[in-house]
C-alpha cells in the first residue's frame, strides 16, 4: 500500500511539474509575441515618420533630386540649384544661355510641403516621379529673356530650312486642280515654345523636334477651297456703265484663280480686264469723234478734244474682280477720267445727242455766231468774233467744255504783235487749257461776220458786252462747247 501511495504521489508531482513547465513556456511565448509587436509598431512608426518627413528615393523637382530630403532641405537644395540654360532641339544644341539659379526661397516651403504630402506612400517607393514647381518669384531670364531668344533663334533657323508646301485647290484654264503637298524641315515654333514652357525650370531644356505640317490633299481645308472655286465661277456680276448694264458671267471671265485656307479667293484679272477694255472702246467718248446736229439741222462730225470720259480700265477691273471675290452681284462704274481742267471726266451722264447731251454751247466759225441750249431749249444766240485767221490764231475747232467761270477777271497772255498783255474783262469762261474762252470785249469796234479774218481775237470767242451777261449766265460748267 505504501508503494502504491508513493507512486501516486510521484505521478501527481510530475503532473504538477509538467503543468508548471507548460505555463512558463506559454508566458515566454506571450512575452516574445508582445516584444515583436512592440518592435513592429516602433518600426512602422519610424517608417511612417520617415515617410511623412522625407521624399521617396527617386523623387525630383524640376529635374533636381530631392529623394531622402525633408521639405526644408529640399528648399535649400532647390534654392542653390544652378540652371545651365542650355537649349537643345533633339540632340542639337541651339542656344547656350547664362547660368542662373532656380530662384526658390522659404516663401516656396508650403508648396514643397504639399508635394511632400502628395508623393507620400505608406512604405518607401522606388517609383521615379518628377514634379514641376514654379517659384513664387518668377525667373524673368528663363520665362521671358531666354524664351524670346530661343523663339528668335528658331525663326532664324527656319529661314535656312525647307518649308513645307501645302496642297491647294486652283482654277486653271477653267478647271479645278489640286496641287500636291510636300513635307518640310521647318520647326513648328509655337509647339516647341509650349514644350519649352513645360521645362521652364529644368537645368537644360530638351525640345522634341516638331515640324510644321503641310495641308494635305484630302484635308477639309482643300475640300473647302474646291467648293469655293466651284461657287465663284458660277457667280454673275451685273456691271452698269451709264444707262447700259453688262452681264459678266464667272465661267466666262474667271479662268485662273486660287483659294486660300482662310476662305479668300484671288482671281487672275486678265479676262475681266479684256472685257472692260471692250466696253470702254465701245461706250466711252474721250478722244472720239462726235456726230453733232447743228442749229440748222445738218449733221456733222466733230473731233472730241477735252470733252468726254473714259473708264479707268485698271481700277474698274480691280473693282469687278473684288465684286466676284466678295460675292457682290451689282456694281456701277465709278472710276471715270477725263482731260483738261477736270480730270474726272465730263459728259458721263449725257446719254442723248450722241453723248453731247441737251445742254451745250454751239459756235460756228463760218457763221461767226453762238447758240446756247439748256435741256434742248435755245436760251440765247448772238454774233461773235473768233480767232484771227490771217495770223493762224484761229479758235480751235472740236468738242470742249466750260472749265470754269469767273467774274470779273484779268486776261493775261500773248498774241501776235503783243507778246505780253493784261486785259480786264467782266466775264470769263475758258474752254481750253491754252487760254481760249468766252469773254466780253468792250474795246472791239468791228463786229462784222468777216472781222475774224483780219481783225479777229488771239483765239478767244469775243462777245459784245451788251449780251455777254446773258451768255455768261447760260453757260454751264463742265457742259460741252462745240466749235466747228
Amino acid at each position: 500500500m505504501e508503494k502504491a501511495t508513493v507512486k501516486v504521489e510521484r505521478k501527481q508531482e510530475n503532473t504538477r511539474f509538467n503543468r508548471s513547465k507548460r505555463s512558463n513556456n506559454s508566458n515566454k511565448w506571450k512575452i516574445g509575441i508582445g516584444a515583436i509587436v512592440v518592435v513592429g509598431v516602433l518600426v512602422f512608426a519610424g517608417i511612417n515618420h520617415y515617410q511623412a518627413t522625407r521624399f521617396n528615393p527617386r523623387i525630383t523637382i524640376n529635374g533636381t533630386k530631392v529623394g531622402g530630403l525633408t521639405a526644408d532641405k529640399a528648399i535649400k537644395k532647390l534654392g542653390t540649384t544652378v540652371l545651365k540654360n542650355e537649349v537643345y532641339v533633339g540632340k542639337e544644341q541651339i542656344f547656350n544661355g547664362n547660368d542662373t539659379k532656380m530662384g526658390f526661397s522659404n516663401k516656396d516651403l508650403p508648396n514643397v510641403q504639399k508635394l511632400l504630402k502628395k508623393q507620400r506612400t505608406i512604405f518607401p517607393s522606388l517609383k521615379a516621379q518628377n514634379y514641376t514647381l514654379m517659384p513664387s518669384e518668377e525667373n524673368q531670364y528663363r520665362s521671358q529673356t531666354l524664351k524670346e531668344l530661343v523663339r528668335k533663334k528658331l525663326i532664324n533657323m527656319n529661314k535656312n530650312l525647307e518649308a513645307p508646301k501645302d496642297a491647294q485647290a486652283k482654277l486653271e484654264q477653267g478647271e479645278i486642280v489640286v496641287s500636291k503637298s510636300r513635307n518640310g524641315k521647318q520647326y513648328d515654333v509655337s509647339k516647341l515654345l509650349q514644350d519649352y514652357e513645360n521645362q521652364e525650370y529644368k537645368s537644360n531644356i530638351y525640345l522634341k523636334p516638331v515640324y510644321i505640317q503641310p495641308i494635305k490633299e484630302d484635308s477639309p481645308i482643300v475640300k473647302k477651297e474646291k467648293n469655293l472655286l466651284q461657287e465663284i465661277v458660277q457667280r454673275t456680276v451685273h456691271y452698269t456703265v451709264q444707262n447700259k448694264t453688262y452681264t459678266l458671267n464667272g465661267r466666262d471671265v474667271i479662268k485662273k484663280a486660287t483659294a486660300s485656307k482662310n476662305g479668300q479667293v484671288k482671281i487672275d484679272p486678265t479676262p475681266i480686264k479684256n472685257e472692260i477694255a471692250k466696253i470702254n472702246v465701245s461706250q466711252s467718248t474721250l478722244n472720239k469723234t462726235f456726230r453733232f446736229k447743228t442749229h440748222s439741222g445738218s449733221v456733222i462730225s466733230v473731233k472730241g478734244q477735252t470733252y468726254g470720259w473714259a473708264l479707268d480700265v485698271e481700277k474698274e477691273t480691280k473693282r469687278i474682280q473684288e465684286a466676284f471675290e466678295k460675292g457682290r452681284s451689282e456694281i456701277k462704274a465709278e472710276k471715270i477720267y477725263g482731260v483738261g481742267w477736270s480730270t474726272y471726266g465730263t459728259g458721263y451722264h449725257a446719254t442723248t445727242n450722241n453723248g453731247i447731251g441737251d445742254t451745250y454751247a454751239e459756235v460756228s466759225i463760218k457763221e461767226q455766231r453762238i447758240w446756247i441750249y439748256k435741256d434742248g431749249q435755245l436760251k440765247v444766240t448772238t454774233n461773235v468774233v473768233t480767232g484771227k485767221h490771217s495770223t493762224h490764231e484761229d479758235t480751235n475747232p472740236g468738242v470742249w467744255y466750260v472749265m470754269y467761270k469767273a467774274s470779273p477777271y484779268t486776261l493775261r497772255g500773248s498774241e501776235v504783235g503783243n507778246p505780253n498783255y493784261s486785259v480786264k474783262v467782266q466775264y470769263w469762261a475758258p474752254f481750253t487749257l491754252g487760254g481760249q474762252g468766252f469773254h466780253d470785249a468792250g474795246w472791239r469796234r468791228n463786229w462784222s461776220s468777216s472781222a475774224y479774218l483780219q481783225q479777229g481775237s488771239g483765239g478767244c470767242v469775243n462777245i459784245a458786252p451788251s449780251v455777254m451777261k446773258t451768255v455768261y449766265e447760260n453757260l454751264v460748267k463742265d457742259e460741252p462747247v462745240v466749235i466747228y
